[in-house]
């Protein structure tokens, strides 16, 4: 789940996308029984190469690891919390509120990751003035205004594909800084807009993919 405002760009997406699992695996160790932890256990636990987990970990780490006893856990929780920004909060706006926009609107976990969605816009009249978790719909001739007024750095697009290039447009046009696009088409936005694309149709078919050769294997 993901959308953040990279600290370092020069770390690469494969790399930004292994730091929640880390993050994920630390937080769930027993803080009374494990101190300490080295990259060789995070990567035999989680599948990964040892030298690619210690090369991550070397970025995130303000500290280091030590010889023998590894990272320190609770150091290595911060630090991966602050390298991936979940220390910031970002306040968002969601464009279209259809099963997948009021499913995220209703969302709580987003403020354990440092996103704070303040409000929507849709142009269906019956949903505009309505409040999903407490978070306000708006037409979208208001979202200039209230994305200044309330500081909106990030727009999370979920309306069909065939309006999504107009919502980016909107989005940019009110002074955003950052697009989470969850509609299957690709956008076209300015060099100076980060955009994170969540393509489910590409997701379903890596998984498919990874599903067959496993089945192949088995017969």
């Amino acid at each position: 789940m993901a959308v953040r405002l990279e600290k370092n760009p020069a770390v690469s997406k494969q790399a930004l996308r292994r730091m929640p699992a880390y993050l994920l695996y630390l937080e769930a160790l027993n803080p009374t029984t494990v101190v300490s932890i080295s990259a060789t256990t995070i990567a035999n636990e989680l599948g990964l190469n040892e030298v690619q987990v210690r090369k991550d970990l070397a970025a995130a780490s303000l500290s280091g690891g030590r010889p023998r006893t590894g990272f320190k856990v609770k150091e290595l929780i911060r630090d991966i919390k602050s390298y991936l920004g979940y220390d910031d909060v970002y306040n968002a706006v969601i464009i279209g509120t259809g099963k997948l926009g009021q499913a995220l609107l209703s969302y709580q976990g987003f403020a354990e990751y440092g996103l704070d969605i303040v409000a929507a816009f849709d142009t269906n009249p019956e949903l505009i003035g309505q409040q999903f978790n407490r978070k306000p719909v708006y037409p979208p001739e208001k979202m200039p205004e209230i994305c200044r007024s309330l500081k909106i750095q990030i727009g999370i697009i979920t309306v069909p594909a065939e309006y999504a290039q107009d919502a980016c447009d909107h989005l940019t046009e009110s002074g955003i800084q950052a697009i989470w696009n969850f509609a299957p088409v690709l956008l076209t936005a300015p060099p100076e807009i980060i955009v994170q694309n969540e393509n489910m149709a590409i997701s379903l078919a890596i998984l498919s993919q990874h599903l067959s050769v496993k089945l192949k294997k088995q017969h």
